[in-house]
């Protein structure tokens, strides 16, 4: 097991992905700064009750299943001010966790093991070309690689890295993306995106 900080959020991070962040509350400034320092890596994982912003007695509870999350670049504009981005590695397991007085998170974990490498299967393939086909209007539109909301490598064989794509990009409930996040198997988080799309009338049946 591992001890490590962590960063509720509204969102989802998932492996390979890419999460630009302003960080201005005194908790997560320390122990982003240390990171920074000690080039290590703090824990992304979904607030299921509570405020992203610390508020007096607030209750937070954390989901099981988070991301380790490493520092690719910050800068500090002002005073109290970082913004940071950082990108997606191993998932994790929560094991045990604790809120410091000062309202840090720190955990004990289990990391997960990352997804295989399987290649996309045949009836899969509309949803590997349609991210494809996505990026490529992406890069047409010469939108700067930095703020591109996917970052290369461009992984369109394997189904779990388009799988987490599609997770990142679809507008889905917190439930679903953690759902999708807590999914094991990369052809099964394929094949639930895939249904997904297509209700939503993306992809050609």
């Amino acid at each position: 097991m591992t001890s490590i900080p962590l960063f509720p959020l509204n969102t989802v991070l998932y492996p390979d992905g890419y999460l630009p962040l302003q960080i201005f509350e005194v908790r997560y400034l320390d122990m982003i700064r240390k990171c920074i320092m000690g080039e290590q890596p703090f824990g992304v994982v979904q607030l299921l009750d509570g405020a992203e912003v610390r508020k007096p007695d607030q209750l937070e509870t954390l989901a099981p299943v988070g991301t380790l999350a490493r520092v690719v670049d910050w800068a500090a504009p002002l005073s109290g001010l970082l913004q940071i981005k950082c990108m997606g590695m191993q998932r994790f397991h929560i094991v045990s966790s604790e809120q410091l007085k000062h309202g840090l998170w720190m955990a004990q974990v289990e990391t997960l093991p990352p997804d295989k490498t399987i290649p996309i299967p045949q009836e899969q393939q509309n949803v590997a070309d349609a991210l494809g086909a996505l990026i490529r209007t992406l890069q047409e539109q010469k939108i700067p690689p930095e703020q591109m909301p996917l970052q290369p490598p461009f992984r369109l064989d394997e189904c779990g890295w388009v799988a987490n794509r599609w997770c990142e990009l679809l507008s889905l409930s917190a439930m679903q993306k953690q759902l999708l996040l807590s999914q094991d198997n990369p052809v099964l988080r394929l094949e639930l995106v895939q249904d997904m799309l297509t209700e939503n009338g993306l992809l050609e049946e």
